[in-house]
């Protein structure tokens, strides 16, 4: 018959092992959780190089503005066409451009409403309150919430992820090379498109070996992704490395030769 304080002796010993056990385990989630808080700290930012030398404030949404001046090596007196422009200055990509380097461009928004400001603020740059897809002369079904009414989407649940209501807009299409064409533009420096997953129908309507812009930054959403990689790869563009890690949303690309 088995000893029964030899038994309760065990029971404690195996109780006590488990709470010791649970205790380390604590104490290691702790030390990680430490370890990887500290590391955060020490830890170099991707884009700390960019604010470094352009920093340490930007007008575009992220790290765009910096990656770009860093390209261009802050020339001055470029072209620029911004695709999905959104206010003349908040989270403009092209903003620093005009204001600071002399440069000029056409922007193009769905918002017919951000023309004035661009009028008064931005006298270099021609604003278009038009669709860029494939296609000219057609009509494009927008959507706007009026939590963010300086931003539009032809994607529904893009414009919600603002919450608010939202608004749909019918607006002319037109093609780049349509749009280039009309105003007389043979080169393009930098080519930014950001219109929430339309990026590709952008693109098909771009003859991009004709213009074959230098720098081309582009938003770049993992459903349209890969898309967008291999239209560039078909038309002879690299994707610039050194801003991958920098830019987690954009893509940059320039051409091979």
């Amino acid at each position: 018959m088995p000893n029964r304080s030899n038994k309760l002796r065990l029971d404690l010993i195996e109780t006590g092992g488990i709470a010791l056990f649970a205790s380390l385990c604590s104490l290691c989630a702790g030390l990680y959780a430490w370890s990887a808080a500290v590391s955060a700290v020490r830890a170099p930012s991707e884009s700390a190089w960019l604010e470094k030398a352009y920093g340490p404030s930007h007008y575009s949404r992220d790290v765009e503005e910096w990656v770009i001046r860093d390209f261009f090596k802050d020339q001055r007196d470029g072209l620029f066409v911004d695709v999905g422009a959104g206010d003349y200055r908040l989270d403009s990509n092209t903003f620093y451009l005009e204001e600071r380097l002399g440069w000029h461009g056409i922007a193009v928004d769905p918002l017919r409403e951000l023309e004035a400001d661009y009028r008064k603020y931005r006298p270099h740059t021609r604003f278009f309150a038009l669709f860029v897809s494939d296609v000219s002369g057609s009509q494009a079904e927008v959507f706007v919430s009026d939590r963010f009414s300086q931003r539009s989407s032809a994607n529904r649940e893009s414009a919600g992820l603002q919450g608010g209501k939202i608004a749909e807009i019918s607006v002319p299409t037109v093609t780049l090379t349509d749009l280039l064409n009309l105003h007389g533009i043979s080169h393009i420096d930098l080519l930014s498109i950001d219109i929430e997953l339309s990026e590709p129908k952008a693109l098909k309507g771009l003859d991009i070996d004709r213009f074959r812009p230098r720098l081309v930054c582009i938003e770049a959403h993992q459903q349209v992704r890969q898309q967008i990689l291999d239209y560039f790869a078909k038309h002879g563009y690299v994707l610039i490395g050194k801003y991958l890690r920098a830019d987690a949303l954009n893509l940059y690309f320039t051409p091979l030769s």
